[in-house]
């Protein structure tokens, strides 16, 4: 098992990480923990058998801190007002200030416009589009006090205009919350660039997470166009460990930033992921 390196580029840092259960948000979390990060690991799923997909926030949090990480699961519906004030409230309290925020939390249906009921739809918005909103709201202050921050927003390839003729599969509504997200985070890096605080978006490609092998994005013949999930994280990582005016502003691909800064991945403490065959 890899071991974590406490006095690694984010030590002393405090990180949060939404939808980090499974999948791609507990790669970012052990990530940050293997260079000395303190992580609350945040998602609805506690445990095991919680939810229908594999993967919860205390098996992320106890594969961390079998490694020699630290970190904290601290439950939160992000669709809940109050439970986003009480995930930064938790970070304060357990670890201190937030440093590092990432919003990858998704609730995703694929359902034509046609038929999209509009409690899904306000949920998918209140989620994905919303959630990061506010919460960025609830740690700014804070980071520019201290001055210095860095928020990474979890976007998709979904993001960009699909042509008249691609023949959709109801990913529209998932596609405006991503291009939604997108505008928010340039919008907001120019808004703290002189706070020095970061503000990024990074989208995976397709990696083989329990969402996507449910919806079916991924299968046996998949695997050769499949991003590693540590590829992802190691995207992330670099967004956040770098001076903030250095890198802010950008719409990356973690493909991308894998090849433009020359990374590494590195070896995670992760629950294993069940996948289809063939």
């Amino acid at each position: 098992m890899p071991q974590a390196n406490m006095n690694g580029k984010l030590a002393g840092k405090v990180a949060v990480v939404t939808g980090a259960s499974r999948g791609i948000g507990e790669a970012i979390a052990a990530r940050f923990a293997m260079d000395g990060a303190k992580v609350i690991v945040s998602a609805r799923t506690l445990n095991e058998g919680d939810h229908s997909l594999e993967g919860s926030i205390n098996g992320v949090v106890k594969n961390i801190r079998e490694a020699g990480g630290e970190a904290t699961a601290v439950r939160c519906d992000l669709s809940n007002e109050e439970d986003r004030k009480n995930l930064i409230a938790e970070a304060n309290r357990i670890y201190g200030p937030v440093d590092i925020l990432v919003n990858n939390a998704a609730v995703t249906f694929f359902i034509p416009v046609q038929d999209f009921p509009e409690r899904r739809y306000r949920l998918m918005q209140e989620v994905q589009v919303y959630s990061p909103f506010h919460l960025s709201q609830i740690v700014m202050p804070s980071m520019r006090e201290r001055g210095a921050g860095w928020i990474v927003n979890v976007s998709s390839g979904a993001a960009r205009h699909p042509k008249p003729d691609s023949g959709g599969r109801g990913g529209t509504v998932y596609g405006m919350c991503k291009a939604a997200l997108e505008r928010f985070t340039t919008g907001l890096a120019s808004e703290v660039y002189q706070d020095n605080i970061a503000v990024n978006v990074i989208s995976p490609g397709l990696v083989a997470t329990p969402g996507t092998v449910f919806h079916n994005l991924v299968s046996g013949e998949t695997h050769e166009r499949e991003t590693p999930v540590e590829h992802m994280a190691e995207a992330c990582f670099k967004l956040v460990s770098e001076d903030p005016k250095t890198l802010t502003g950008r719409i990356d691909y973690a493909y991308d930033m894998m090849d433009e800064f020359k990374l590494t991945a590195q070896e995670l403490p992760l629950q294993p992921l069940s996948r289809p065959n063939g």
